[in-house]
């Protein structure tokens, strides 16, 4: 099981040097990979009738362009997003700027997609959030005949290519497609359809369940469940050096691929987030783990 972080990019602030201090000191205590999430927009929490997590005031580093920057500042990090949605974005622009990463990268690079929930995020990007679990199953195929193809034709429901395509083309062909998101719907085309699951479940949440129902769905679409990656997070608590061995132990049993390691919410800021990461990474290297 890979071992990363997740970029505590509510707290962590702006500086970029910061957030290259911050790759760099992760690489060099053993992480294998950092994963971010997406949103382009947050909005006034006073607006009627809204209810969720982020506003205009919670920060949020733009995935791709944050890690063209990273990937300079590192030998050997991977870079994953967890997810980004798609679905508001311009597919062909995606497949451009994924496989320009990808190159920087030198192929460190996985992308997680999702179709999000603020709806007011997608009105202001111009898409239609009601569409947007069909339309990102036809966005994956465009993703993967634009990063594996010279040249494509394409003609759906959302979009149509008249014999173009990209360059320069990843190095990955193509590049890892994961999807995050728990619903029933959201399985069966993670099952279909992606080359990984980033769900939102603890060990012993249901988790065996869950995962039960993934192998279900993926056996119905003729594919073997063990083609499809799993990939976990987990909190750590400053100072329960126990409890970060026991929830790691419990995803490398649980079969998770990946375990990504996230500090926010436990009033740190700023370089703490490193710091901690840093005796995090100790504790786990101690134990075999990491």
């Amino acid at each position: 099981m890979e071992i990363g972080t997740v970029l505590p990019q509510l707290e962590i602030g702006h500086d970029p040097e910061t957030l290259a201090d911050y790759a760099r000191r992760v690489e060099s205590s053993g992480y294998e990979h950092v994963l971010a999430y997406d949103h382009v927009l947050g909005v006034n929490p006073d607006r009627e009738g809204w209810d969720g997590p982020y506003d205009y005031e919670s920060t949020f580093h733009e995935p791709l362009t944050t890690y063209s920057y990273l990937a300079g500042q590192t030998e050997a990090l991977t870079f994953m997003t967890g997810i980004l949605v798609l679905p508001q974005r311009q597919t062909a622009l995606v497949a451009k700027q994924a496989a320009q990463l990808d190159r920087f990268t030198d192929g460190r690079f996985r992308m997680g997609v999702g179709v999000g929930w603020n709806e007011p995020e997608y009105v202001a990007l111009g898409e239609d959030f009601s569409r947007r679990g069909q339309r990102i199953e036809e966005q994956v195929e465009v993703l993967r005949s634009l990063w594996t193809d010279d040249l494509v034709e394409f003609d759906g429901d959302f979009h149509e290519i008249p014999d173009a395509g990209i360059r320069p083309l990843p190095v990955q062909q193509p590049i890892p497609l994961w999807m995050g998101g728990m619903a029933e719907p959201v399985k069966r085309r993670v099952a279909r359809l992606a080359d990984g699951w980033l769900p939102q479940f603890q060990p012993g949440d249901d988790a065996e369940a869950h995962l039960a129902d993934l192998a279900e769905y993926a056996e119905e679409a003729g594919r073997d469940p063990d083609d499809i990656g799993l990939a976990g997070r987990m909190y750590a608590v400053p100072d329960e050096e126990d409890e970060w061995i026991e929830r790691a132990q419990a995803w490398r049993e649980l079969g998770a691929d990946y375990l990504s390691i996230t500090t926010m919410y436990q009033g740190l800021e700023g370089a703490e987030h490193t710091a901690h990461l840093e005796r995090v990474a100790e504790v786990l290297t101690e134990t075999g783990l990491l």
